[in-house]
C-alpha cells in the first residue's frame, strides 16, 4: 500500500465525505470500452485514439466516433463483458460501504450498457449507474448519447459537475486521463499505482497517495482491517 503524498492523509472516519471512484481500470481491472473496441470495432478506431492522445479531437468526441465502428450484436457483448474481471477486493470495500451506511452510485465516462452488465454479472445489479448513454441500431451496430454532459468540458460525463452536486469534501478513487480534471478539485486522491492520474498528481502536488487494489482502499479506511464507523456518501465514477 502506498503512503499518502504532499500532505497527511485525511480522516475519512471523521464523515462529511463522498467517494467518487472510476469504473475503467479501477472497479474493472480493464478499461472495458478499449477492451470492447479492441474486441468488436474497426481496427481504425486506433487511429481516432492516436488523435484523442495527441489532442486534436476531444474524449466525447473520440467515444462518439470509435463507438460507431463497434460490430455486435448485444448477445455477444453480453457474453464478453462476462469475462470482465473486477479488481481485487472490491467486493470487500462494498460490503464495508453498505455496513457503513454509505451510499454508491456508478459515475463513469464509459458505455452505460457495459457497466451495468458487468456490475451485474457480479452481483452489484443495485447500484445505480451514470454513464455515457449506448444505444443499439440495428442488428450490430452502435451510438453513444451524452446526457451527462457539460459546456465547456471535454469529457461525455462531467466528473466535476457530479462533484459539485455532491458538495462537501470529496475522495476520490481513480486511474486515468478522465479523473484528471477533478483531481485539483477533490479534497484528496487515491490514484492507482503507475496511471496517468497518480503521474500528473505527482507532477502537480496535487494531496493523493497511491493504490493497487481495493484491499489497499479499505486499508485507508481501516487501520490493520478494523471495522470504522465512516460518515458521509460514496459515489463510483
Amino acid at each position: 500500500m502506498g503512503t499518502p503524498a504532499h500532505n497527511v492523509f485525511p480522516d475519512l472516519t471523521n464523515g462529511g465525505w463522498s467517494i467518487i471512484c472510476d469504473f475503467d481500470g479501477t472497479i474493472a481491472c480493464i478499461d472495458v470500452t478499449d477492451a470492447v473496441l479492441g474486441r468488436f470495432a474497426d481496427p481504425a478506431w486506433e487511429n481516432v485514439e492516436k488523435e484523442w492522445l495527441d489532442g486534436t479531437i476531444t474524449a466525447r468526441q473520440c467515444m462518439e466516433r470509435q463507438v460507431r465502428m463497434i460490430n455486435a450484436t448485444p448477445a455477444a457483448l453480453d457474453a464478453f463483458l462476462a469475462t470482465v474481471p473486477l479488481t481485487k477486493g472490491f467486493a470487500q470495500f462494498t460490503r464495508f460501504c453498505a455496513d457503513s451506511g454509505l451510499e454508491m452510485m456508478v459515475v463513469s465516462d464509459g458505455m452505460d450498457y457495459a457497466v451495468k452488465r458487468v456490475l451485474a454479472g457480479n452481483g452489484y445489479g443495485n447500484i445505480p449507474v451514470i454513464a455515457n448513454r449506448l444505444r443499439f441500431q440495428g442488428k450490430s451496430g452502435c451510438r453513444l448519447d451524452f446526457p451527462y454532459g457539460a459546456d465547456g468540458c471535454k469529457s461525455g460525463v462531467c466528473k466535476c459537475d457530479a462533484a459539485r452536486a455532491i458538495g462537501g469534501k470529496i475522495l476520490l478513487i481513480g486511474d486515468g486521463r478522465s479523473d484528471i480534471c477533478l483531481a485539483k478539485n477533490a479534497s484528496f486522491v487515491l490514484a492507482r499505482r503507475g496511471k496517468p492520474l497518480h503521474l500528473h498528481c505527482e507532477e502537480n502536488a496535487i494531496p493523493h497517495a497511491v493504490y493497487d487494489d481495493f484491499f489497499d482502499v479499505l486499508n485507508y479506511f481501516c487501520a490493520c482491517g478494523e471495522a470504522c464507523n465512516a460518515g458521509g456518501s460514496v459515489v463510483a465514477l
